[in-house]
């Protein structure tokens, strides 16, 4: 029995069935699950609001109407914005041929709403059942989803994690490179080269997808445009919608009608 989000305690290895699926409404504030795992492999669908999942080596953001894969036996946490809507999907291993590393997940309607309707069935259903033929294709389905670049690599070290800590905090620092290597007393070449051995990526593209990720959590729930771009430290809209679509390949107004 794991404590999935504030104080909901589920056990997702109780039953042995390929799939099973949990509706959850946060209330109010923003919610966190302690760090737990697994043997099951999970998906986090986010129906309203946003959710992050933290993994070894990793933020992933889950967008409204989109789903991030955790495999099972793989340590991570979620945290939700105030007032979210979200659904679990629990896959027992061998019952898909899913990623074997966390991705996140483009679902369409019918993936959705499928997920929906096992979380309300009965979850002990047989295997010659009406819902075991749901879950089935559910599986096959979903095995053809494409992936969304909503993940921010974090390593486990310690000055990374420092420094992702603070920008989340404090998204609109702008300090360059230099700066903040001088307040971790590292010159700015030897941070450049930490940051892109890391994670791969140069620092300025590091922070801009962590800027994403913040900005598709607070644009979700429910900030306008204009706010989030000022919270992250754009000189202007038209800035942030530009960063946004380079991204994403469309502004945030598309990007969420789409959904």
């Amino acid at each position: 029995m794991v404590t999935l989000l504030g104080s909901i305690d589920y056990n997702a290895d109780r039953l042995s069935q390929p799939a099973t699926a949990l509706r959850i409404d946060t209330e109010g504030s923003e919610c966190e699950s302690p760090v737990h795992l697994h043997r099951k492999g999970q998906l986090v669908v986010a129906l309203h609001g946003g959710v992050t999942c933290e993994v070894p080596g990793g933020l992933w953001m889950v967008p409204p109407q989109c789903g991030v894969w955790i495999p099972g036996g793989m340590p991570h946490s979620n945290r939700t914005t105030a007032n979210a809507r979200l659904c679990f999907l629990f896959v027992e291993p061998g019952a898909a041929q899913l990623p074997t590393e966390c991705a996140t997940l483009a679902l369409t309607p019918l993936i959705r709403e499928m997920i929906l309707h096992l979380a309300d069935a009965s979850q002990e259903y047989p295997p010659d059942s009406h819902t075991a033929r749901l879950v089935q294709v559910l599986l096959s389905e979903l095995t053809l989803m494409p992936t969304e670049q909503l993940h921010l690599p974090v390593s486990d070290h310690v000055r990374l994690r420092q420094i992702a800590s603070a920008l989340t905090q404090q998204p609109d620092d702008r300090s360059t490179v230099a700066e903040w290597g001088e307040r971790f007393a590292m010159s700015e070449r030897t941070l450049a080269r930490l940051v892109l051995n890391e994670t791969g990526m140069t620092f300025g593209r590091w922070r801009r997808q962590l800027h994403l990720i913040i900005a598709l959590q607070r644009l979700a729930s429910g900030a306008t445009v204009q706010r989030v771009s000022e919270d992250l430290g754009y000189d202007s809209v038209s800035a942030f919608i530009t960063m946004f679509k380079k991204a994403l390949g469309k502004s945030p107004a598309r990007y969420f009608s789409d959904k």
